[in-house]
Order: C-alpha cells, then structure tokens, then sequence
C-alpha cells in the first residue's frame, strides 16, 4: 500500500481530524485539571501537533496547531471557558504551540519534497542501469534500442514523444538541450523550472558519440507544459550519449 497516495486520498479527513484532536485532548486533560501541570498538558499537545504535521499535509500540521492553542486557551488556563489568558507563562505557552507547528510543519513538508526527489532520482538512475544493460547485444539490433530510449526519455521527461533522426539540423535556433541539462534557444538560456519546456515548437537533443554528432532526438512537449528538473534533462542526455555510443560501433 502507497502510504503517500492513501495520505492524499484522505487529506480532508486527515485536516478533520487535526483540528478535533487537540479538542478531545484538551477536555480530557481538563477532568484533571489539579493533576496535570499546563506545561504537561502542552507537550501532549506538542505531540498531536507533530504526528499531524508529519503527515505532510500543510493544512493539517497548521489545523492542529491553532486549534490546540485555541482549546489550551479555553478549556486549561485561567479563567476556564473563555478565550483569554491571564497568566503570562500561559501565552508564552500557547505562542510557542502556534510556532511549534509551523514550523514542525514545513519541515515535514520538506523532508517529503526531497525524499521524492531522491526517488526519483533513483527511478532515473534505474533506467539508466536498464538501458545500458541491453547494450551489449544493441549493435545487431540499434532500432530496438533507439526505440526503447525515445520511450525511457519519453517518460523521464514528461513529454508527449520523441523520435530519433539522423544527422544534426545545424539550426542553433532551434531550442536545444544541452550537456549540462540546460535548454538554449537562440543563444539565450531558456528558464525551464519557470516557463516550462517550448510549446510551439520540437526540441532537439544532439546524440554524441564522443565530440562526433551522430544524430538527434526530436522532443515534442505541444499539449502540456511541463517542467523537468535539471537532473531530468541530464538524464536525458546521457540516453541519448548511450544511444550515439551504439550506433557509431553498430
């Protein structure tokens, strides 16, 4: 089970349930009220604070902690029932809830940002592993070949196609992706992250054999706007190195 995927699923659910646990906490720490020190009853709210925020879900940490500094307020400080705090370690105390949450929050969310990144990085890296293991037997076959890297650099870039042709169009106004992951066009650095692979025309992705030009992938991205990371372009690349490889020795 794709504990991500149930996570999205459910997101309204999980923000519900963010914001009624610190509720159900608070009333239950309020029937023994004499027992329990605030400052205990806070890190139990702490806990709620960052079992929501883990979730990776922004609404929900941010939920869960407004809603426990609101019901620390009301129902555990003085005067009980009201929203209002007279006791300054108290704001100090509800202050801090607010900010724990926050802040717990981002974190989570960033520690989510780049564990998908590193998978994908690792799904890349796979399909590199992948293409170069059907290398050896490429040289009799390169149209298979060819054919499964315009496919792997399909999916690796989120692109609608591409297709291989012989020779280099010698065109540099054409949009091209270079060794580095960068998209030139013009001699002017196109700001993929921002505006996204050209809609309104292919891209061309040279395949080298060495410094020798032995070919190129046309990219087609007309239907969508998408936007491949640097690491994505890169992969790419070094497909299509693989692919100049086998056909100068083929």
């Amino acid at each position: 089970m794709d504990i991500r995927r149930v996570i999205s699923e459910r997101q309204p659910v999980i923000v519900v349930t963010a914001a009624a646990a610190p509720l159900v906490l608070c009333a239950v720490l309020a029937a023994w009220r004499a027992s329990v020190p605030n400052a205990s009853a806070a890190l139990a709210l702490v806990v709620v604070v960052v079992a929501a925020a883990a979730t990776g879900i922004r609404a929900a940490g941010l939920t869960a902690a407004v809603s426990s500094a609101l019901w620390f307020d009301v129902l555990l400080t003085a005067p009980q029932g009201q929203l209002a705090i007279t006791a300054p370690a108290d704001v100090e105390v509800t202050v801090l809830l607010v900010t724990v949450g926050v802040a717990v929050a981002e974190l989570a969310l960033w520690g989510r940002r780049q564990q998908a990144r590193a998978s994908r990085t690792t799904g890349y890296l796979a399909g590199l592993v992948d293409s170069a293991g059907t290398l050896g037997g490429s040289t009799r076959d390169p149209g298979r070949l060819v054919q499964g890297v315009s496919h792997r650099i399909t999916d690796v870039l989120g692109i609608d196609r591409c297709h291989y042709v012989s020779g280099y169009p010698g065109n540099d106004l054409e949009p091209t992706v270079w060794a580095d992951g960068t998209v030139v066009r013009s001699g002017r650095t196109i700001d993929v992250a921002r505006d996204g692979l050209p809609v309104d025309t292919e891209i061309v992705l040279p395949v080298r054999s060495g410094a020798r030009l032995v070919g190129h992938f046309l990219l087609t991205a007309s239907t969508r706007v998408v936007r491949p990371s640097p690491d994505q372009l890169r992969v790419a690349v070094l497909l299509a190195d693989q692919v100049g490889s086998v056909l100068s020795h083929a």
